[in-house]
């Protein structure tokens, strides 16, 4: 059973990457960018620094990397939509996360990491500054953990702010 659920995430990424490819787009305005996302929640991948970087007009894929506990490492793919205002975009994706998280045995008092996977979904808004290199976005990401704590984490609102290159 386990084996299929790992194997469904990158047969979701690849149907995704696949999709967005076949779509015309209007661009977003930037093509790689660097910066930091806050989160509201405990979720795995919570408060990050965030790498992403366009494929193609309509394809981003973003890295997320949050150091603490739990230690996190997460990629999204997100298919971006242009809206009514120029440098604005919504997107939606998913994508999937590993993350370690320290757990103290109160009898022994030792430390042990725990490894966790999971999946995780993004929907939101993506702004760019046209006379800065700032971009600006605001999103819901909500995680599903699947091996070794099974439970889901529906309240994760993040803001980012990232320093743009290109275009």
């Amino acid at each position: 059973m386990k084996k299929t659920r790992l194997f469904l995430l990158p047969a979701l990424l690849f149907l995704t990457f696949a999709a967005a490819a076949q779509e015309t787009s209007s661009g977003s305005g930037y093509s790689t960018a660097l910066g930091v996302r806050l989160s509201s929640s405990n979720a795995m991948v919570n408060n990050s620094v965030s790498l992403k970087h366009f494929i193609n007009d309509k394809l981003a894929i973003e890295g997320l990397f949050s150091f603490g506990d739990p230690l996190a490492i997460g990629a999204l793919a997100e298919i971006h939509k242009p809206l009514a205002s120029e440098g604005l975009t919504w997107f939606y994706g998913g994508g999937g996360y590993i993350s370690f998280v320290k757990k103290v045995n109160t009898t022994t008092q030792k430390t042990t990491t725990d490894p966790n996977f999971g999946a995780m979904g993004v929907i939101g808004l993506d702004y760019k500054f046209n006379n800065i290199p700032l971009n600006l976005s605001l999103d819901w990401k909500p995680e599903l953990n699947i091996v070794s704590d099974i439970n889901f984490e529906p309240a994760a609102i993040g803001f980012t702010a990232r320093f743009t290159f290109g275009k």
